[in-house]
């Protein structure tokens, strides 16, 4: 198991997916690279994801937050969520609660298991076969200083670009 955290979510519009990014905490970029597992999930999901990743709260609870209030009510809390296969594209997940020294283990899916393990701040683990399988190389650029050369190509830019640049020749 490979302990991620969030690298990102990307809220998409209504007939697109919306795609979680979760990065490897042990990933230590080589070659200026590092690996990234996109998962790929409904708008109403990443709206709740965001939700819990900017904690805030709405004024009446949504599902998550009643799941959780009930588990806290039962002595009862989110021990750590576990993607664990993939098949056809669609991840397996399993969602972990602790209760009274017992760890409970139900399947789940990924949006879901993950907005409670945010809200409660719970680990996320990876298989680290369906990091290998599933993870994409992920560039990382080193922070580049802007020195005069850097400002004076852009201005020459400016001034020498003309609207007929942006027209389409096909």
């Amino acid at each position: 198991m490979i302990r991620c955290y969030i690298q990102t979510l990307i809220i998409s519009q209504a007939v697109s997916p919306s795609v979680l990014v979760l990065r490897p905490y042990t990933d230590s970029p080589v070659q200026n690279t590092c690996k990234v597992l996109p998962i790929w999930i409904g708008l109403t999901e990443a709206t709740q994801m965001g939700l819990a990743i900017e904690k805030i709260r709405l004024p009446r609870p949504v599902t998550h937050d009643v799941f959780l209030d009930a588990l806290t009510n039962l002595n009862t809390y989110v021990d750590h969520v576990l993607i664990s296969g993939v098949k056809n594209d669609t991840f397996f997940v399993r969602l972990y609660l602790r209760h009274h020294g017992d760890l409970i283990d139900l399947d789940a899916r990924p949006s879901d298991a993950i907005n409670l393990a945010i809200r409660q701040n719970a680990p996320i683990y990876v298989e680290e076969e369906v990091l290998d399988q599933q993870s994409f190389p992920y560039i990382i650029k080193k922070n580049h200083a802007i020195d005069e050369n850097d400002i004076e190509q852009f201005h020459t830019f400016i001034k020498t670009i003309k609207p007929e640049d942006f027209e389409n020749d096909g």
